[in-house]
């Protein structure tokens, strides 16, 4: 679709600053939603907590693409934080499906951020869309994010529901955090390096965010993951082989749960999910691969 007017929250994050930098190179019209007053036509304030959104600004969007929440890995999970991390979730997707309800002309469709923490721990086991919720605090709030869009499908928008993996980015993220330890000699497995980690490249998740707002026949969930996920031991291989640094080092899970807290159980839990559903729909990946997906983090293609 050319030309469109197109809405997106956390457009200064790590996602969204890629997602509304390749739009803005094809034409589109990219509307950033601030938390301050709108200085241009081209922001829109609201306030995620106190779930206002001033629903005028969206008017003439012909999609908005929901994407800001507070980071997941950014701290420690004290009780504050982690009502946080859900409120941050739960609280922006209600006012946004609410003032896109709202509208005269609503958008056509609304992509809402989630994640595959959907599914919690599913070990060796692969999981696809259609795999019911886990068991945990993340899987909690996944359900409760993605309910939350439910005044904007009630109204009859398209609304797709973006099941993000780990994505594979030099400048932010779990993976930011990996590429100066790795360059420094310093990488390595973490806990026993068998829990599965479902990574995507940040070029194939930007074309595949774009895919979903294009793709009429999608809604519902969709696994924003690469086709074959890897082990934290392959990861550590292939950061080690790309990077060209030895990978000595292991972090015993023992001291992850002492540094990390109750986060440890994600950063050691394994979550093999499939994108099913985003193949079936015609998407095809250009970084497949873990190599290829870190390799492509180095030299930062534009996705087009």
């Amino acid at each position: 679709m050319d030309g469109m007017r197109i809405a997106v929250t956390g457009s200064s994050g790590l996602i969204g600053t890629a997602l509304a930098r390749s739009l803005r190179a094809d034409g589109h019209e990219v509307v950033s939603l601030v938390r301050r007053a709108a200085r241009s036509a081209e922001e829109v304030t609201w306030d995620p907590e106190r779930q206002y959104v001033d629903a005028d600004g969206l008017a003439g969007c012909e999609a908005v693409v929901h994407l800001a929440g507070a980071g997941i890995g950014d701290r420690r999970w004290s009780a504050a934080y982690k009502k946080k991390i859900r409120d941050s979730r739960v609280l922006g997707t209600a006012a946004i499906a609410e003032a896109v309800a709202s509208l005269d002309v609503p958008p056509k469709v609304l992509v809402s951020g989630s994640a595959i923490g959907f599914y919690g721990d599913t070990g060796e086991r692969a999981v696809d869309e259609d795999a019911p919720p886990g068991v945990g605090f993340l899987p909690s709030v996944c359900v409760e994010w993605e309910e939350a869009a439910a005044p904007a499908q009630d109204a009859g928008v398209r609304t797709v529901f973006a099941r993000t993996g780990l994505v594979v980015a030099r400048e932010g993220g779990a993976w930011g955090r990996l590429f100066p330890l790795f360059r420094a000699g310093l990488g390595g497995r973490l806990g026993s390096g068998r829990q599965y980690w479902s990574f995507i490249a940040m070029h194939d998740q930007i074309a595949a965010l774009r895919h979903l707002i294009d793709t009429e026949s999608l809604s519902g969930p969709v696994n924003l993951t690469a086709p074959r996920p890897v082990t934290n031991r392959e990861v550590t291989e292939a950061m080690g082989r790309v990077l060209r640094r030895p990978t000595p080092f292991a972090v015993p899970a023992s001291a992850l749960r002492l540094a990390l807290g109750e986060l440890s159980v994600d950063v050691l839990g394994s979550q093999r999910a499939l994108p099913r559903r985003l193949e079936e729909s015609g998407f095809s990946f250009a970084f497949p691969e873990i190599d290829d997906a870190v390799r492509a983090a180095l030299h930062r293609p534009e996705p087009r």
